[in-house]
């Protein structure tokens, strides 16, 4: 296909796709998907080789939270029958994430709910921080806290975060179609508090919550002019007890297609699998990895994910490998451009469900021929697949990792 080869050649010089040539992406028959894969996947490995980087969850704070985000389990009034706690201590939190460290992650992700820090959460959080860099040689922390005030950032770099994950999730058209207690504009205010900061600032989206492909090239073509390091895609998990549940639109071909999208859109950057592709996704999910160079190992905030020890054995099987502490993520271009390893908001590259954090599962009047709305016929509801978490932070059990 012309326009496979025309976005391999752009994603190989880091050149911004138009926007037709994304939703056409979007637009490819089940008979093209193998080539639309096969297409990225040339993207992804230039990149970023066979490498696979593992991140591991470790949610500080279960439910409590004041915002109304429709997607999320623990909402204003969510009724989910999640875990509910409040602050784990800073060794139960590092316990917690050593468990995930020893199962190959690289990165380990700090989470929790709200609508964003006091300075009083600030200070614990960095607390936690500081006990898992001194017990974890080379791991990298990401924080995701919600909305930050001025010199929050600086202050959660002070104390050895790395990177902080704060997610766009929809497109800014309907933004307030899915949440109304804050913005679109204040997401994309603390991704850019992230940025100056220097912290490595980590932004994406959530797919199936009954957008249109051109909600989904938007967010996308926005998140590429934030330049985020990192993009995290999730795949809505719709839980029972959300305003969401009834949304299952997805099959696993428009799961890839989407992937690939993000591809061609990031090419440089660390599309990294979040939550729902286990319910998604399901049995292919090793095409995936042709895409995305990233994933969570293990279980996500409120819900189960797969065995850890079957996300390694599928990443091997793949003909993939783990990527370890010794190892570079991003391309030497973005690593190097700044303190946080973010890149240049003037370059070409772009840079990056359950809550609006890390790995959370969220404009309009994009032009070009591909019809309004998506005609993915909708995927067949898996409740099956979709396990309230009750093992790991916040329990006496052992986490899955």
């Amino acid at each position: 296909m012309d326009l496979l080869n025309t976005l391999v050649d752009k994603g190989l010089r880091r050149e911004l796709p138009s926007r037709e040539e994304a939703l056409a992406v979007l637009a490819t028959s089940d008979d093209d998907l193998l080539d639309v894969v096969a297409a990225a996947g040339k993207v992804r490995r230039h990149w970023f080789g066979r490498r696979v980087k593992l991140n591991y969850l470790v949610n500080l704070k279960s439910g409590l939270c004041p915002e109304d985000c429709s997607y999320c389990s623990q909402r204003l009034g969510s009724t989910t029958g999640i875990l509910k706690y409040t602050w784990l201590k800073p060794d139960e939190a590092s316990k917690a994430a050593a468990a995930g460290l020893a199962g190959g992650a690289k990165r380990v992700c700090l989470v929790a709910s709200g609508r964003g820090p006091t300075d009083r959460d600030v200070d614990r959080v960095a607390g936690t921080i500081k006990a898992i860099k001194e017990q974890n040689e080379g791991v990298e922390v990401c924080a995701c806290l919600g909305l930050l005030s001025d010199g929050q950032a600086e202050r959660l770099r002070e104390a050895g975060a790395d990177a902080y994950n704060h997610n766009l999730n929809t497109s800014e058209g309907t933004y307030g179609e899915i949440t109304t207690t804050h913005t679109y504009a204040d997401r994309v205010d603390t991704v850019n508090k992230a940025h100056a900061a220097g912290l490595s600032a980590c932004s994406g989206l959530i797919a199936g919550m009954g957008e249109s492909d051109e909600d989904l090239v938007d967010v996308v073509y926005s998140l590429r002019e934030l330049d985020p390091d990192s993009v995290p895609v999730n795949f809505l998990i719709p839980v029972e007890g959300t305003p969401l549940a009834k949304e299952w639109n997805l099959t696993p071909q428009r799961c890839l297609r989407i992937l690939a999208m993000v591809r061609f859109v990031c090419p440089d950057v660390e599309v990294r699998i979040a939550g729902g592709r286990e319910v998604h996704l399901r049995t292919m999910q090793p095409l995936a990895l042709h895409l995305a160079n990233s994933i969570f190992l293990g279980d996500y905030l409120t819900t189960e994910g797969q065995a850890g020890r079957a996300d390694l054995e599928m990443i091997a099987d793949a003909g993939f490998e783990v990527e370890d502490t010794g190892q570079v993520t991003l391309p030497e271009h973005r690593a190097n451009a700044g303190a946080g390893g973010c890149g240049s908001h003037a370059e070409a590259g772009c840079g990056s469900q359950e809550s609006a954090g890390c790995g959370s599962s969220e404009s309009a009047g994009v032009c070009g021929s591909a019809p309004a709305a998506s005609t993915a016929p909708a995927g067949e509801p898996r409740t099956d697949l979709v396990a309230v978490r009750r093992r790991g932070a916040g329990t006496d059990l052992a986490p899955n990792a």
